[in-house]
């Protein structure tokens, strides 16, 4: 055995005792910075972790990149590296419901215990994105991503999961509800997306369910924010 490295003997590496988010960023601007400060700062409260720094450093220039935020009990720290996704999937991308669970405490929070999310994009097995459970059977959320769902006309966001600040951002001047959403009614959605800060909003053209996968309508949001659009886009 190795002895373990003295900067991982500390909770927020052993046990996950951390809160972070991930945010998109421009030629050197941080999209949307104050939105996921607020997150971090609500999660941070909740947790007992001290509130995260106020202000951004500077940022590398890349065209398009993903900026990290992390909160231990020891500060606040930076990272950042650019984004390259590459081709936008103009046919839409392939989402599976996994049996696995989030955690019933820490789901409404970016957490270092990240478990769940690492089972879950396993059990995808090639899929692009995974989609977890709550112990109920409730759609709850993403491996990587928010899920967002229309159902009977309506735009719905399944409760349970992480307040996603991309697709937060999305519906900012639509009406929508957000509610439980059993895993039986994704046999009647009508389309899918997933929203995030890697991949912006993107539409599901695949969701496979216990029952079998279903095949959905991709339908690309006309968006002009920066932090909506998938990342190869000029």
């Amino acid at each position: 055995m190795k002895p373990l490295p003295a900067a991982l003997d500390d909770p927020a590496w052993l046990h996950g005792e951390s809160v972070f988010t991930t945010l998109r960023t421009r030629a050197g601007q941080a999209l949307h910075w104050p939105a996921h400060r607020h997150r971090l700062e609500q999660s941070c409260a909740a947790l007992g972790l001290p509130a995260p720094d106020p202000e951004l450093p500077s940022m590398t220039k890349d065209p398009w990149g993903l900026a990290r935020v992390t909160v231990t009990r020891h500060g606040t720290f930076f990272s950042q590296r650019p984004l390259s996704p590459g081709p936008r999937p103009r046919t839409g991308v392939h989402v599976r419901l996994t049996s696995v669970q989030v955690h019933p405490q820490l789901a409404g929070h970016k957490t270092g215990n990240y478990l769940p999310s690492r089972l879950a994009a396993q059990e995808a097995d090639g899929a692009f994105e995974a989609w977890m459970q709550d112990t109920a059977g409730h759609l709850a959320d993403g491996s990587r991503t928010s899920p967002l769902l229309d159902l009977g006309g309506e735009w719905v966001v399944p409760a349970g999961g992480l307040p996603g600040i991309t697709r937060a951002l999305f519906l900012s001047a639509m009406a929508f509800t957000t509610r439980q959403v059993h895993v039986s009614e994704l046999g009647h959605v009508r389309a899918a997306w997933i929203c995030g800060s890697g991949v912006g909003v993107v539409p599901v053209a695949r969701l496979d369910l216990p029952v079998g996968p279903r095949t959905l309508p991709v339908r690309w949001p006309d968006v002009a924010d920066p932090a909506l659009r998938w990342p190869d886009d000029s």
